[in-house]
């Protein structure tokens, strides 16, 4: 989703809570993997594959020039034909520590399996960040949590990236561990689960303007604005 229809999401969604959330949730993922340099693991549950939020975030990365927001999409089942960069399977949580963050994409419950293996990441020193629709066990595990109330998996998300093909599109501090804040949670707006990882992924990108003085500053950030908005979308997803 391009800096334009987001803005025009934004704009559909003023006076509810869902920019803010997000922009919150998204700052505080960035605050987290930024500094450290990255580290960043995405994972869903048996049923949901994130790996339509896993492309966005890769144009994120490219186009805020802040490689590390990069993630590592973790997957329940690897095909046999799947690219390199999708090849990454459950065992890489077991090897989750300190440094790194895990993003857990959860719409519906997650599995016993999967708690286990976040709340293993998470005693190895991982910091956990939860986006769901409500799960209370994923919640009891994560520093920081964005809940969409009611959320479904969008049709065909299960799927993977190969039912899209290789050339299918992407479409910007934290808790300290063992404080475990209540979900955010936006109960007066239906708002699909879709949208709210639209609206996470472009904000985990964003980042205030450098202060440039002298009379040139106009022109520079309308400069720094232009050469985001017309870079071209990696090719990797």
């Amino acid at each position: 989703m391009d800096a334009q229809r987001v803005a025009l999401l934004r704009e559909v969604l003023a006076g509810t809570r869902w920019p803010s959330e997000a922009r919150g949730f998204a700052g505080a993922l960035r605050s987290r993997v930024v500094p450290q340099g990255g580290g960043l693991l995405l994972v869903g549950t048996r049923a949901y594959e994130p790996w339509h939020l896993a492309a966005h975030l890769v144009d994120e990365a490219a186009w805020s020039g802040r490689p590390e927001l990069t993630p590592t999409l973790v997957r329940h089942r690897v095909p046999a034909d799947a690219p390199a960069h999708l090849t990454v399977g459950l065992g890489r949580l077991a090897a989750a520590g300190r440094g790194e963050t895990l993003l857990v994409v959860a719409p519906g419950p997650a599995d016993q399996g999967l708690l286990e293996r976040v709340h293993g990441a998470r005693r190895a020193g991982a910091t956990v960040f939860s986006l769901d629709g409500g799960d209370p066990e994923m919640h009891a595990l994560a520093h920081e949590a964005l809940t969409v109330v009611g959320a479904a998996a969008p049709p065909g998300e299960a799927a993977g990236p190969e039912a899209a093909g290789p050339d299918a599109p992407g479409h910007g501090a934290t808790r300290e561990p063992g404080r475990v804040p209540g979900p955010r949670t936006t109960p007066e707006l239906d708002v699909d689960f879709d949208t709210v990882q639209h609206l996470v992924s472009a904000a985990a990108g964003e980042a205030e303007l450098p202060a440039v003085r002298g009379r040139y500053r106009f022109r520079d950030r309308l400069a720094l604005l232009a050469d985001r908005l017309t870079a071209p979308p990696p090719a990797r997803w």
